[in-house]
């Protein structure tokens, strides 16, 4: 069968279609199918085998588009690829020709020509020009001159090209294969790079959010610009009226240097050393001594009489501000002055004690004064005893007896706080106790006093009784002051608590002077003492005589709730004994020791006044209870108070039990201790007779314990102010209880009582005892 020649347009444009491919990269191989569907239609024009051509020029292009990657990497197979084109290129040109020459194919068969309607196919005219263009181009190469020269068989040449191209594409696809590790490593990277971008938008989205925050931090820097400019106007406004004080105040520099310089210490040093020098050649009667000593004598005159001024004036200075940290630094004058002008020393040392001397009397009086100010106004008077029957004014004064915050004054924080500024506690209407204006005044004695002493030694080279006596000729008459102040108050103080605090506020300066070895003190420290201890112990003799003399049937109407005298002797004792534990005082223990047996005497007295012994016990436990309550939240559990008062509870509380147990049980008991004794002798048979008596005991014990037993919990309950103390009676009572019926139970089972038909009636002491659980609040 023959076939026809392949149409001009389908051939120029499988070439043209082709050359463009192997132009692309990798991705232009997906383009391949659609560009073969594109060029179909033209196609159709032509016969059936034309169509099959077309087929076959498209293969051809996706083989040569994918034999365009190999040439990435093999150079032989671009040679052959451009073989091959140039062959197509030669088929176009010769079927060209032959459409060119239609005379000489007369005899092929021409496939009808199909009716395409009214397909516009003129927009494609564009592309037979750019083929044209190829053709005349490729006719000029060596390879398609030499086809048409020779006549090549075209479909053989076809065939041969395709076989070509269907192995090149196989070669392409091995090549994928084997390139698809590489592929695969770098898909790895491609997504590695997307993880490391998602991470930086994460930190540019930080950043963004940062930048966010800069508009509020610009409002603040706005708001604290607006605030300092505020204050640097309100400094311009008061800097013209404190710059003319300020310049009055100030001491220039140019009236300093001249004697402060470095410079000069410095020549003041050279010239101490040529004095003592010549001094040493004088003795030798050396002629070259004459020759310098006048010189030396005008200079050591001149800088006697600079210093003597320096000095002097600084001194003056101090009536407004002490300034001895910088006269220590030139402490040489002083030593200059001594070694070479002993009169000038003398009135340099003079002038700076008279002058001190002032100040600190000044200061310290107008101190203590203003103090004063800011003293509570109700105190303690004469007839504000322990003893003394209550009343609305003592009441008003709760704080007489108790410590409460009080003690806080020696603690370490407060003991070396910062002292007390009156002034501003008067702005805020504050008051304070005595013992707080106490500790103010004299922790700013002890500060100056120690900083004073330090300077003395140092500047004026003192040192033991020397330094003393300069000392006391500074600060004696300030230290007097004190003293007299002191007596002033005392004289007219009945606040125990107040003199006690002040005691141990003196004996805790004492030990920190002498921490820091300041012994300049000490004779003032004991002086105090000796103002505040026969004090103290006279209101603690006024106390206890207070006590002693109490009529209790002058203090009203009784009650077995704890008695207002034994709760302030409770608040004042734990108080005194809290706060003696860091210094113990031999005299105050014996005088706490004879209030707590007036107390106790007191109690006594009061307990007497109640017609039953029951009333009695009442009274007597719960006031012991409330002031062993009281001593034990302050004192130590081993004090002397406490182990007393719990000896007394322990044994009142035993005896209410016996009293409490006696209406229900009694009966009971008197037979059980009865028993008791006659087994210890052996006699236990002088009770056979009483069998009536047993068996009335059990049955009356078996019926009524239980309604006994209830009512006896709840008079306790209501007879005892504390709570905790009530529910340590009952459970005593009710031990007690089962006490005496397990001793019950021993008596009845001797010998001599088994034969009773009774014994079947008791109550199993077991079942007795869980019974009893049940009525105990806190068992």
């Amino acid at each position: 069968m023959s076939v026809p020649p392949t149409h001009p347009l389908q051939s120029t444009e499988s070439i043209q279609n082709t050359h463009t491919h192997n132009l692309q990269s990798t991705e232009s191989v997906p383009n391949t199918h659609t560009t073969c569907r594109a060029f179909r239609t033209p196609h159709t024009l032509q016969s059936t085998e034309s169509v099959q051509n077309t087929h076959t020029h498209c293969r051809a292009q996706r083989a040569f588009r994918t034999h365009t990657h190999t040439l990435q990497s093999t150079e032989s197979v671009q040679n052959t690829h451009s073989f091959k084109f140039k062959a197509l290129t030669l088929m176009a040109v010769m079927a060209n020709a032959i459409l060119r020459l239609p005379s000489m194919f007369s005899d092929f068969e021409v496939v009808p020509a199909l009716n395409l309607g009214d397909l516009d196919i003129t927009t494609d005219e564009f592309i037979l020009d750019e083929v044209d263009i190829h053709i005349q181009a490729n006719l000029e190469d060596d390879l398609v001159k030499e086809a048409l020269r020779t006549g090549v068989d075209l479909r053989q040449y076809s065939k041969q090209v395709e076989t070509e191209l269907q192995r090149i594409e196989q070669a392409s696809i091995k090549d994928y294969i084997k390139e698809s590790q590489n592929i695969a490593s770098l898909h790895n990277q491609i997504t590695a790079c997307d993880s490391i971008l998602e991470r930086m938008e994460g930190m540019l989205s930080s950043f963004q959010s940062d930048l966010s925050s800069i508009s509020s931090e610009i409002q603040t820097l706005q708001q604290q610009s607006v605030s300092m400019n505020l204050r640097l106007k309100n400094r311009q406004a008061v800097r013209s009226q404190l710059s003319q004080l300020v310049d009055e105040l100030v001491v220039p520099s140019t009236m300093i240097s001249p004697v402060t310089e470095q410079e000069f210490l410095e020549q003041l040093h050279e010239l101490n050393s040529k004095i003592n020098y010549a001094k040493e050649l004088s003795f030798r009667e050396t002629l070259a001594c004459s020759d310098i000593q006048d010189i030396v004598d005008r200079l050591k005159i001149k800088a006697v009489s600079k210093i003597r001024e320096f000095i002097l004036q600084k001194i003056y200075s101090f009536r407004n501000e002490i300034m001895d940290v910088f006269l220590v630094i030139c402490r040489f004058f002083y030593q200059f002055l001594l070694a070479n002008e002993r009169t000038v020393a003398k009135e340099i040392r003079d002038e700076y004690v008279d002058t001190m001397s002032k100040i600190y009397f000044s200061y310290f009086k107008s101190y203590s004064g203003r103090l004063l100010k800011v003293q509570y106004e109700d105190v303690a008077d004469k007839d504000d005893l322990m003893g003394v029957e209550d009343t609305p004014s003592l009441k008003s004064r709760n704080t007489i007896f108790t410590l409460g915050q009080r003690g806080a004054v020696l603690s370490p924080a407060e003991l070396e706080g910062p002292i007390l500024i009156p002034h501003a506690a008067q702005r805020g209407d504050s008051r304070y106790p005595y013992e707080t204006l106490f500790r103010s005044q004299h922790y700013a004695l002890l500060d100056n006093g120690c900083r004073e002493f330090l300077f003395l030694s140092d500047f004026f080279m003192v040192a033991g009784n020397s330094a003393l006596d300069l000392f006391n000729s500074i600060m004696g008459k300030t230290l007097s002051m004190f003293l007299k102040n002191l007596s002033t108050y005392l004289s007219d103080c009945y606040d125990s608590i107040a003199v006690f605090l002040c005691i141990h506020i003196i004996l805790r300066f004492r030990a920190i002077a002498a921490k820091r070895n300041i012994p300049a003190l000490d004779k003032y420290w004991e002086a105090v003492l000796e103002l505040l201890w026969p004090r103290f112990e006279l209101i603690l003799e006024m106390n206890i005589q207070s006590i002693r003399n109490t009529d209790p049937q002058k203090l009203g109407v009784l009650d077995t709730r704890p008695h207002y005298i034994t709760r302030r002797y409770a608040e004042f004792s734990s108080a005194v004994v809290s706060i003696n534990q860091t210094f113990p005082n031999e005299r105050t223990i014996a005088l706490l020791g004879q209030l707590q047996v007036e107390v106790e005497n007191f109690v006594l007295k009061m307990a007497a006044e109640f017609p039953s012994r029951r009333d009695q016990l009442i009274f007597l436990i719960n006031n012991y209870d409330m002031m062993l309550g009281v001593l034990m939240e302050r004192a130590a559990d081993d004090s002397k108070e406490v182990e007393g008062f719990q000896q007394l509870l322990l044994a009142r509380t035993q005896e209410f039990i016996e009293e409490i147990l006696t209406p229900p049980f009694g009966g009971m008991i008197a037979f059980v201790k009865e028993s008791e004794a006659l087994m210890e002798k052996g006699q236990l048979d002088k009770l056979r007779t009483d069998e009536a008596r047993i068996t009335q005991l059990v049955r009356a014990f078996s019926s009524s314990w239980k309604q006994s037993v209830e009512a006896l919990s709840q008079d306790v309950m209501r007879s005892f102010t504390n709570f905790k103390n009530g529910t340590s009676i009952i459970q005593g009572a009710l031990t007690q209880l089962i006490q005496y019926y397990h001793g019950f139970h021993k008596v009845l089972s001797q010998p001599t009582f088994r034969s009773l038909a009774v014994r079947s009636e008791l109550i199993n002491l077991h079942h007795l005892m869980v019974e009893v659980k049940k009525h105990k609040p806190n068992f």
